[in-house]
């Protein structure tokens, strides 16, 4: 029997380039989005808009705490690092190798996240179509995603759609560090 390594490919990784492996990160990022996408739209087609944003809810609610769980493995954290760990945090879930983001008005106790250029809303303007609705499950994963890399944080949405635009960024969030 093959071993771990040629089992699930690893060996193939391990003969990339930096510039190879890097292009993958983005490439399995653009294919995640994109099962995301289909995997949404059929369950709108199947039961409705209303049905698929509670079924997208109801899997961000526990996708994006195993996403924190695992960056924070990776990184060699401990949930509980305030401000700084979760905004180092953001910038290596799947979302950051497609979408620009920035933080602003960071101190130790509260930063301001946003989403500056988003893949599926910039499409989604380039085909014409009104912003995705995503406020509702943006609430739950950014909320639950904090939460995940220290409980103490709190989650305010500052804008997201469907709130009026325009805007300099597509959506923004607020953290707070409780004592």
């Amino acid at each position: 029997m093959a071993d771990d390594e040629t089992r699930t490919g690893l060996s193939v990784l391990e003969e990339m380039t930096k510039e190879q492996l890097i292009a993958l990160v983005v490439d399995d990022a653009k294919n995640w989005l994109a099962h995301d996408g289909l995997w949404f739209q059929a369950v709108e087609r199947a039961h409705g808009l209303e049905a698929a944003i509670e079924a997208d809810r109801a899997a961000w609610e526990k996708f994006t705490v195993i996403e924190a769980q695992r960056i924070l493995a990776r990184l060699g954290l401990k949930p509980g690092g305030g401000i700084p760990a979760l905004l180092e945090c953001l910038k290596h879930r799947l979302y950051a190798r497609l979408n620009d983001q920035d933080a602003i008005e960071v101190t130790d106790t509260r930063a301001v996240f946003r989403m500056v250029d988003c893949r599926v809303q910039s499409t989604r303007r380039r085909k014409g179509l009104a912003d995705f609705p995503c406020k509702s499950v943006g609430i739950v994963e950014y909320t639950e995603f904090a939460r995940a890399i220290d409980p103490r944080i709190r989650t305010r949405c500052v804008a997201c759609p469907p709130d009026a635009a325009p805007r300099d960024y597509f959506c923004a969030w607020e953290f707070t560090l409780e004592p």
